[in-house]
């Protein structure tokens, strides 16, 4: 078959000629995929072939071998294994081949399905040959040298280091250092040899403590920032970014020269280089931040990582540099979502500084909004409010509210009054971030007044009517303002504006241009904020609200025909409204005198629900899912009567694989209406329990749903009591396997752990409310031979010394619940097992008073089991 064509035809405009390209493209790789993994790579090595088709069957080729799904990945591994020798050899010929092709397209796409065959092929000792037969193109000409580079970029990519040996690496390393030297006169290998170092530092490790080696590539580097070529300076400074988060602590005898280098194409540079030389900085601020975090001010010499305060002692110097770039702002740069330029750049960094250094920024930054914030010109007045927004985290509350309760009237009159759109903007944000950081129950010296209240609250009302980037920060504010007397059980100084607060709100979704700048979400997400906020004086008002959102949602239901751009539209505003109810149904659920006047709503705002999940789109089906989750609560054990009808979309809910998100969040109501329903739920249990083990045994489910399908074990046995007795063969052993592989995260890094936590702590919780669930019962003695294994659990996880103190909590409990349940026929095993009395000594001594107290209670729950 003439393969040229087909590849052509596949990219033509005309549809039937491309659905049909496909089809048989399709075809070929189905019934003979060897011939045709073989005949895309003679297409894409063969000179006299067009480059589209030359570059598609590369592409084709490249998905043939990587998917973003995990366990389609692995599939598309094992098939390229699993091929014939004499094939593989082939196609790996014709690619190295194409490396030296004069068509750019052609290169670039070779070097990038090199490094997915090496990505597979090397982990497995396959392909030992490829570094060396890479590496000795270096000496031809300058194209070949360009596509060995980007490959060496590509193949650092794709492999984890701990693939290569130091050998491979150090050549690597060589040539890519080579192909950046100044002396390279070739401008396209010395970019390629530049993006291929970016990827190439995660091998550099060892290279990087000897100090000859790290200097030359640190020269190199910082020679490169110099280059006259635009693409290899910006590509300079984002390996020096890199460095400066891969190799923080090496940083120390060149910070000095970065610092000139950085500030010059900050002012000079041309804005791609410039952005990258203010990243360097903000990596530096995400760094020290981390370590300041992690050791507080106490640091010790034993600490992984010591702060080197590069940021405290580039003060002087880098607040004035980020502080000019401030007024380099862009017209339009409000209305864009996606803008960032320098003056964002150089904001975000200011903001970052200050949360790396604290109180020290503030004298260097007073002055500069001292002189700007009256100024004529709009950009002076602007980069005075954002450099004054930026610096609200960080520094501390005593030093920050003096000035801000001087600046608080020179807003509210500038978001009201000022000219320019951009000014208010970032006044209205700045006035957002006041309220988030400066007040609130923590805070001693309030800001907002009984005095200022009523006018902050009219000024952000009336910014509601503005322009849709100003009226959303507004939103922001308001969100702010409320949260901050979230904890204030009595009286809130709200209270008297809620009714004008929440018609601003409502008006501000119906605004024709509320679908710009996310106005309508934040509009949302301040209603609810107030809602949630709100006292119980306000309780009759929300209940009003009640019908109006119901009318609202109704609305959506009712649009016939809509387009796929309309339709999306429908779906994310049955979201909002959908979220808002479930606010409002958690408030009102949540009082005994509201929940008797909200149930009258209850079935009509399930039947609702039900027709929004019957419009079955995904997002939406999450919101509802949520608050449904929310109105079971609100009902309790009347929720039974719609279980009929809503319990095929729980099923669906529980069956979504792809979109994770929504079966973990069904996953979750699944727990809510074991509680309300308690065992008003049997009936469904076999479904639902049938479901979860799937969900368990597929490799196809986002592993993050797992733990929370182990805690909803326990869940459904609480509410079911000894009627869990028939899942107790499916569940255990699943729940052993998991804690088999739970119980060790061996080398694992810092995200490992906290998922290894989160499994623990899921299937404790599960074995927890499993022998709550049978106490009492004649069954119990059916948990017996599961005892010695659940033993043998914690004393596993005990010996590892890795749980948090959640797992902690969650595992004396276990132990407490064991032998609660079991009694004597537990006391036993407890006083074998290997580390049972050490683990609850050092949780009776625990400063976690949660931890304490399990601790006490699983002790008295012991010493009854050992004494009968």
């Amino acid at each position: 078959m003439e393969v040229t064509q087909v590849l052509l035809n596949a990219q033509s405009v005309d549809s039937t000629v491309r659905k049909h390209a496909e089809e048989t493209l399709k075809q070929f790789q189905e019934q003979n995929l060897p011939g045709f993994l073989l005949s895309l790579s003679g297409e894409l090595a063969s000179e006299d072939k067009p480059v589209d088709s030359r570059k598609l069957a590369g592409l084709i080729l490249k998905n043939a071998l990587d998917a973003k799904e995990q366990h389609r990945k692995y599939e598309l591994v094992q098939r390229w294994l699993s091929l014939d020798v004499a094939v593989k050899t082939q196609i790996k010929a014709c690619l190295l081949q194409t490396l030296s092709s004069q068509a750019l397209d052609a290169r670039s796409t070779a070097s990038q399905v090199i490094a997915k065959v090496a990505g597979i092929e090397l982990p497995q000792k396959q392909w030992p040959e490829l570094i060396g037969s890479l590496l000795s193109n270096q000496q031809l000409p300058a194209h070949v040298k360009q596509a060995t580079l980007e490959t060496l970029g590509y193949l650092c990519e794709e492999v984890s280091p701990d693939v290569m040996e130091q050998d491979q690496v150090n050549k690597i390393l060589t040539a890519v250092i080579q192909g950046m030297n100044a002396e390279e006169r070739n401008n396209d290998v010395r970019l390629a040899a530049t993006r291929a170092l970016y990827n190439a530092l995660g091998f550099a490790q060892a290279n990087f403590t000897n100090d000859m080696e790290r200097d030359f590539i640190m020269r190199v580097v910082c020679q490169a920032t110099l280059s006259p070529e635009v693409k290899i300076r910006q590509a300079a400074f984002e390996c020096l970014v890199s460095i400066s988060s891969t190799y923080y602590e090496k940083l120390a005898p060149y910070i000095q020269d970065i610092f000139n280098i950085t500030a010059k194409a900050v002012r000079e540079d041309e804005e791609p280089v410039a952005l990258q030389a203010i990243e360097f900085w903000s990596s530096i601020c995400d760094e020290e931040i981390d370590i300041l975090e992690d050791y507080g001010d106490d640091f010790t010499a034993d600490s992984d990582v010591p702060c080197y305060n590069f940021i405290k002692q580039a003060l002087p110097a880098l607040v004035p540099m980020l502080l000019e770039t401030l007024l380099k702002q862009e017209e339009d740069q409000d209305q864009d979502e996606v803008a960032w330029n320098l003056a964002m750049a150089g904001g975000t960094c200011l903001g970052l500084v200050a949360r790396t250094v604290g109180d020290d920024i503030v004298p260097l930054v007073m002055p500069f909004i001292e002189e700007n914030i009256t100024k004529p010109d709009w950009r002076q007045r602007e980069a005075a409010t954002y450099a004054f927004g930026s610096i609200l985290e960080g520094p501390s509350p005593d030093k920050l509210t003096p000035i801000v309760n001087g600046a608080l009237n020179f807003m509210l009159t500038a978001l009201t009054k000022d000219a320019n759109s951009h000014v208010k903007d970032t006044t209205a944000w700045t006035l957002g971030r006041i309220f988030e950081f400066l007040h609130g129950s923590t805070v001693e010296i309030p800001i907002i007044t009984p005095a200022n209240c009523q006018q902050i609250i009219t000024v952000l009302l009336q910014s509601m009517k503005d322009a849709p980037n100003v009226a959303e920060k507004a939103c922001g504010a308001l969100y702010f303002l409320a949260q901050g007397y979230g904890d204030v059980a009595a009286s809130s100084p709200l209270t008297p504006f809620f009714q004008e607060m929440v018609q601003s709100l409502l008006t501000v979704t119906h605004r024709e241009d509320a679908g710009e700048s996310r106005l309508r979400t934040a509009a949302y997400e301040a209603l609810n904020e107030v809602v949630r906020c709100s006292t119980d004086e306000t309780a009759p008002m929300v209940l009003q609200l009640v019908p109006v959102i119901m009318m609202e949602l109704h609305q959506t239901l009712e649009a016939q025909k809509l387009s796929s751009d309309e339709r999306e539209k429908q779906s994310e505003l049955q979201g909002l409204l959908c979220g808002c109810l479930q606010v409002i149904i958690q408030k009102l659920g949540s009082s005994e005198q509201t929940k008797y006047a909200f149930s009258q709503y209850a079935d009509q705002i399930m039947s609702l629900f039900l027709r929004v999940f019957a419009c079955r789109s995904a997002t939406v089906h999450e919101e509802a899912m949520l608050s449904i989750g929310a109105l079971a609560y609100a009902t309790g054990p009347d929720f039974a009567k719609y279980m009929p009808e809503f319990y095929k979309y729980l099923e669906m809910g529980l069956q979504n694989f792809e979109e994770y998100q929504v079966c973990a969040v069904t996953v979750g109501v699944v727990g809510d209406l074991c509680r309300a329903l308690e065992d008003k739920i049997l009936p469904y249990c076999d479904g639902i329990m049938t479901q979860l083990l799937k969900d368990l045994s597929s490799n196809q489910l986002h592993r993050s749903v797992k733990p929370p399908i182990f805690s909803c074990f326990g869940d459904i046995a609480l509410a079911i009591g000894e009627n869990f007795e028939k899942y107790l063969m499916y569940a255990m052993p699943m729940l052993q396997s998991a804690a088999e592989l739970s119980a060790r995260a061996t080398g694992a890094d810092d995200e490992i752990l906290d998922y290894t936590n989160l499994l623990r702590n899921g299937i404790l919780e599960a074995y927890s409310a499993i022998f709550q669930g049978f106490k009492n019962s004649p069954k119990t003695q059916l948990l017996i031979p599961y005892a010695p294994h659940i033993l043998q659990f914690l004393d596993s996880i005990y010996m590892e010394k890795d749980m948090d103190d959640v797992v902690m909590k969650t595992a004396i409990g276990v132990l407490g619940d064991l032998a609660d349940t079991l009694g004597s026929n537990a006391g036993s095993l407890i006083q074998q097992s290997v580390s049972s009395k050490d683990f609850l000594i050092e949780c009776l001594s625990s400063d976690d008073h949660l931890i304490k107290e399990s601790a006490e209670w699983a002790q008295m729950a012991i010493s009854r089991a050992i004494s009968v």
